[in-house]
């Protein structure tokens, strides 16, 4: 990945700004677009110096790296749910590493979002009550 140096954004439009080799930039447009459409009233902003999205809590964070871009579910449970299609990803505790010369699994994006969307409002849900 190449990318300018800076050592701040302010918006996911300066991050990807930053990011100068046109696949790479499209790719991450990509992930971007998904997410959005995915979660559509969820909130964009910049978070560890990464695009975020939050919603009912934090939903995802993505970024660019030298071989991969990342993916962070800010889910224990996530990868676990996930397991069998994340098989052939590199993944770490919080991460999901997507090699850049692979295509972009629009679907997997997608299933993850909307997974992550439904796993905040559960856990953002009063718990039923019942009056004595």
């Amino acid at each position: 990945m190449e990318r300018k140096k800076t050592s701040s954004f302010n918006s996911v439009d300066a991050y990807l700004a930053t990011i100068t080799d046109d696949k790479q930039k499209a790719t991450l447009a990509r992930v971007r677009s998904l997410i959005r459409q995915a979660a559509p009233d969820a909130e964009e902003t910049i978070s560890y110096q990464m695009p975020a999205y939050k919603y009912h809590g934090t939903l995802v964070y993505f970024a660019a790296w030298k071989n991969h871009w990342g993916l962070y579910p800010a889910s224990a449970t996530i990868q676990q749910a996930f397991k069998d299609k994340l098989a052939d990803y590199k993944q770490t505790k919080g991460a999901i590493q997507f090699p850049w010369e692979e295509p972009l699994s629009e679907t997997l994006i997608t299933q993850l979002i909307k997974k992550r969307v439904e796993e905040n409002i559960q856990a953002t849900r009063p718990e039923a009550t019942s009056s004595e």
